[in-house]
C-alpha cells in the first residue's frame, strides 16, 4: 500500500507519516497542493489524506475538479474544522472520510488502511486471507502463518509478502516491489528489496515459495521439486 499524506505542519505531517509506515506502508509527505498533483500524476495510490487548509487554498476544490475528471483513489479529509456543514462538505466534495483534529494516531492509521482496502489499484477487493501451499497471509489481522504456525514478520517483510500474494503467482519486478511498499525516495537500484527478500525466504523455510525469474522478478508460489 502506498499513501500520499499532504500536510503543511511539518511536525503533525512527520507524525501521521510516521505512524503509517509503522504498519508497512509506503508514504510520500509532501505539504501543499502542487507537489500533491506532480505526486498523484506520477504515482498510484492508495490512499490519500488531505489536510483542509493548505498553503494555496481549501483541498476539497482541488479533489472535486479531480473527482469530476475521473479520479478515483480513496481521500481522507484531515481538518480542525468540525461543523457538519464542514463535514457535509468533505463528502460532497469527493472526501470518502473525515477525521478531525485532534485525532488518535491509531484511529487514523485504522482509516487509512480501510480506505486502502477498499479499492486495489484494479479496483478489485483485496482477498482477506491469501493461501499459497501452507502459507496463509490474513491481510486484516496482518498475521501470517505456515503450516499452522505464526511468524513474526516486520511491517516490511509483510508488505512486501502481501504484493507478491497479491499477484497470484506472476512475476513482480523489483521496481513494482519499490513502488508499492517504499517511499519515493529509495532508489531502485539499491538492495533493500533484496534484503528484504531474503528475510522472508529464511523465515518461511523450507520448501521456497519466492522464487526468483531472473531478468524479471520475484513470483510467490508452490514448485514442485526438481526431478518429481
Amino acid at each position: 500500500m502506498r499513501v500520499l499524506v499532504v500536510e503543511d505542519e511539518a511536525e503533525l505531517g512527520y507524525a501521521v507519516a510516521a505512524a503509517l509506515r509503522g504498519t508497512g506502508m509506503a508514504v510520500d509527505l509532501v505539504g501543499d497542493i502542487p507537489p500533491a498533483d506532480e505526486a498523484i500524476a506520477t504515482h498510484p495510490y492508495s490512499c490519500v489524506v488531505f489536510d483542509r487548509m493548505l498553503p494555496t487554498g481549501d483541498s476539497i476544490g482541488y479533489v472535486d475538479a479531480r473527482r469530476r475528471g475521473g479520479w478515483s483513489t480513496p481521500v481522507l479529509f484531515l481538518t480542525a474544522r468540525d461543523t457538519v456543514a464542514d463535514r457535509v462538505a468533505g463528502f460532497t466534495h469527493g472526501g470518502d472520510d473525515y477525521l478531525v483534529k485532534p485525532f488518535a494516531t491509531a484511529e487514523l492509521v485504522a482509516r487509512v488502511r480501510s480506505l486502502c482496502r477498499r479499492t486495489a489499484r484494479d479496483g478489485a477487493q483485496p482477498a482477506p486471507i491469501a493461501r499459497v501451499g501452507d502459507l496463509e497471509i490474513d491481510v486484516r489481522r496482518r498475521q501470517i502463518r505456515r503450516g499452522g504456525v505464526l511468524l513474526t514478520m516486520t511491517a516490511k517483510e509483510f508488505a512486501v509478502l502481501e504484493a507478491l500474494a497479491a499477484a497470484d503467482a506472476t512475476v513482480v519486478s523489483r521496481s513494482q516491489l519499490i513502488e508499492h511498499c517504499w517511499d519515493s525516495g529509495t532508489e531502485p537500484m539499491s538492495n533493500v528489496v533484496d534484503v528484504v527478500i531474503a528475510q522472508l525466504r529464511r523465515k518461511l523455510g523450507f520448501p521456497g515459495l519466492i522464487h526468483t525469474v531472473r531478468g524479471a522478478g520475484y513470483v510467490l508460489e508452490v514448485r514442485q521439486p526438481e526431478g518429481v
